[in-house]
């Protein structure tokens, strides 16, 4: 995948038709300082402007290979273009964090990104291991990765919350000792 390309295209279509949005997943960790390799591209996207999100990424080349009330996702015969996910913010805790997302600056500055805050990527971690425990060896270095990095600075209160939603609470006392936080 063409990050660079991708985004550089993704990100002034969705400028010029106000497409409410913000980087997720691995590349979005990445920016926060936990390097890891990536193969494709997750953003959170307002449900609302999801219409003018397909239009936009049919109209790069991509093909719809899912859509669901809670996410979108993309392909392209092109493996430049490599593969998109949108997961669709219309809950409260979720459209919260599109409000939260913080620009990044990315490739040496020559493009600026909204990027979910360390918190609320763990939160979106553990929403993604209760849902499919298999990823949990991933999800969890994600997460443990962010909280060393970020460590004292992270907002724990609403960390905790999220474990608690997801019923993680022991998952959660253990990282907070082994953090102290």
């Amino acid at each position: 995948m063409d990050f660079k390309t991708v985004t550089s295209n993704l990100l002034r279509e969705f400028e010029l038709k106000h497409v409410s949005y913000a980087l997720i997943g691995g590349f979005a960790v990445s920016l926060w300082g936990y390097q890891r390799s990536t193969v494709d591209m997750d953003f959170m996207v307002n449900r609302n402007d999801m219409d003018k999100v397909r239009k936009i990424v049919e109209n790069l080349g991509y093909r719809c290979i899912h859509a669901s009330e809670n996410v979108t996702q993309f392909d392209s015969e092109d493996k430049r273009q490599g593969k998109l996910d949108f997961l669709h913010a219309f809950r409260p805790t979720s459209l919260l964090m599109l409000d939260r997302a913080e620009l990044k600056t990315i490739f040496d500055g020559e493009q600026t990104i909204p990027v979910i805050l360390p918190e609320d990527l763990i939160g979106l971690k553990v929403q993604a291991i209760k849902n499919d425990p298999s990823r949990t060896p991933l999800d969890m270095a994600d997460i443990e990765a962010l909280m060393n990095i970020v460590g004292a600075k992270l907002d724990w209160k609403r960390i905790e919350g999220y474990f608690e939603l997801f019923e993680m609470q022991e998952t959660f006392a253990k990282l907070r000792q082994k953090y102290n936080a």
